[in-house]
């Protein structure tokens, strides 16, 4: 079982990306197929939104010890045992 978090976007041209992000969404125990498959019926609902589909915990070494650990997908640089940027400071 894994944990999944999709974050939605919109496109707003006031963004230098030409898009915001509007909401992120996690989902816990879900099966793969599943998900994307509900990904589809919204994009095909709303085409003005886009979808990403991101594994919400990725395995990354510590760079310090060589130890594997668990962190969010989203946790910048500067906060991350894994970046050289973390034991800098």
């Amino acid at each position: 079982m894994r944990d999944w978090t999709i974050e939605v976007y919109k496109k707003d041209r006031r963004f230098k990306t030409g898009e915001t992000l509007i909401q992120k969404k996690e989902y816990k125990s879900k099966i793969l197929a599943e998900m994307r498959n509900e990904m589809r019926f919204l994009v095909k609902s709303n085409s003005a939104l886009r979808y990403e589909l991101h594994k919400t915990y990725v395995t990354r070494t510590n760079i310090l010890d060589g130890t594997e650990f668990q962190e969010r997908y989203d946790t910048p640089r500067v906060c991350s045992p894994s970046s050289e940027l973390f034991w800098s400071f």
